[in-house]
């Protein structure tokens, strides 16, 4: 078999090579190539060691020596060059052999490695699970989860981008080491996390609830899952809906975050009526604040929590489809952001019981449509968007906290009434409001 490598990393393995050390591409990239699937990277396995690969490139960074992995800098890209290596080797100790280092990887389809004088390395089947679709450790699962629990989220991220199925042998040792996520950084969990949720089939976070796994990592997941809805809106508990509008928006990392999180303020909020009927009243607002307070302990970017945390707030919001209610709306929420809300309520609807659903849907619609309408005709949405400005208002005198507050009351009455955003009668308004606010002193 002969795999395509792009001319820098061929490169790279020609100078290694030329200077009497073993180099091969190993990994992801041999897997997405043998799938005929572009890698997102290049990673490179070799017998020299981090200084001598130092030594050999003109432009290196040393970004994990501890774990004889040194990044080589070509033009704009970077190629991480790792020394072979098994557990508990140690640094200055003789590199094990390219088998060793395979020998000890988490899944066989990643266990492979290729170079384009000896061709495919595959001394653990990897192959063969390819082709059956399969996720297999490398040897004994309990030694590949002990080597790094973080394998047992890993096997399900990677099933979730590939579609295919976690070997028995190794599916049934997983709820053995769920705990054992207790002592992962944050950090790498969110990382695995994020890419389950943004690949292929989202729903396979209902395999991590039936693993014990979001019990350790995601706990308010395991709620929903126990929270019912008996309301004529629902179908399912709030998990499964949950669940449902995951695949029912596109797999942008922030729309994925919102939807799993979106609901999550529910079982905090539940009330049943004297009729046997659900309520969950305010749980949008509860719900960021639990967003917000898992994404701190998972460490997402300050953007990131935002955002994500302002879409779940408002996901529940329902302007009428009419301009002066969607401008309001597009206010409150945002530019950037109103696009996203739509998608995240279209997708909330096709989670919800067939009761009104049309109504509903063509409501989001009617809003989608309106917002379009708006946009196009030039819309003023926000402070910066207004005839006026701060330094306009200090021409007139007008100072401190009262400058603020008259751009935002001129601001609400500009997305009432558009046309009012006009240069002149804005600051006869202001001048106006700052002389009121001068006599009633």
């Amino acid at each position: 078999m002969k795999l395509h490598l792009p001319p820098k990393v061929k490169r790279i393995l020609g100078i290694l090579s030329e200077n009497g050390y073993e180099a091969y591409v190993v990994g992801g990239c041999v897997r997405d190539s043998i799938l005929a699937r572009d890698p997102s990277d290049w990673d490179i396995t070799t017998s020299a060691k981090p200084e001598e690969v130092r030594r050999l490139f003109h432009r290196t960074v040393a970004t994990g020596l501890k774990h004889g992995t040194v990044t080589v800098l070509m033009g704009e890209e970077q190629f991480e060059i790792t020394t072979y290596r098994a557990p508990g080797q140690l640094p200055g100790e003789d590199a094990p052999d390219l088998t060793q280092d395979l020998l000890h990887r988490d899944f066989t389809i990643n266990a492979m490695a290729y170079n384009d004088r000896i061709g495919l390395v595959d001394i653990v089947g990897g192959m063969n699970d390819l082709q059956r679709k399969v996720i297999r450790c490398v040897g004994e699962p309990d030694d590949r989860f002990t080597e790094d629990p973080l394998r047992i989220l890993r096997a399900f991220r990677f099933a979730a981008e590939t579609g295919f199925a976690i070997d028995r042998r190794t599916a049934d040792r997983i709820p053995f080491f769920a705990e054992s996520l207790k002592n992962v950084s944050s950090e790498r969990i969110r990382d695995e996390l994020v890419k389950l949720l943004v690949s292929r089939n989202p729903e396979t976070i209902l395999d991590l609830y039936k693993a014990g796994i979001t019990a350790v990592i995601l706990p308010e997941f395991d709620l929903c899952m126990e929270t019912p809805q008996n309301t004529p809106h629902h179908f399912y508990d709030v998990g499964t809906h949950t669940v449902k509008t995951l695949m029912a928006v596109e797999p942008d990392r922030i729309m994925r975050l919102t939807m799993l999180m979106h609901d999550f303020g529910k079982p905090a909020v539940r009330f049943r009526d004297s009729l046997g009927r659900d309520h969950f009243k305010g749980h949008a607002e509860i719900g960021a604040e639990i967003a917000c307070g898992i994404m701190k302990r998972l460490r997402f970017d300050k953007d990131t929590i935002n955002k994500v945390s302002k879409l779940i707030y408002y996901h529940d919001y329902r302007p009428a489809p009419e301009p002066k209610a969607v401008r309001r709306a597009a206010y409150l929420i945002g530019p950037e952001l109103f696009p996203l809300y739509i998608r995240i309520q279209w997708a909330d609807n096709c989670g919800k019981s067939l009761y009104k659903r049309r109504e509903k849907q063509e409501r989001v619609s009617g809003v989608a449509r309106v917002y379009e309408q708006i946009m196009a005709e030039g819309p003023c949405l926000c402070r910066k968007d207004l005839a006026i400005d701060g330094e306009d208002l200090k021409a007139l005198g007008i100072r401190g906290r009262e400058l603020g507050d008259i751009l935002e009351s001129a601001l609400l009455m500009v997305l009432d009434t558009p046309e009012l955003n006009d240069r002149e009668i804005l600051l006869r308004y202001a001048a106006d409001v700052h002389a009121r606010s001068g006599r009633n002193l």
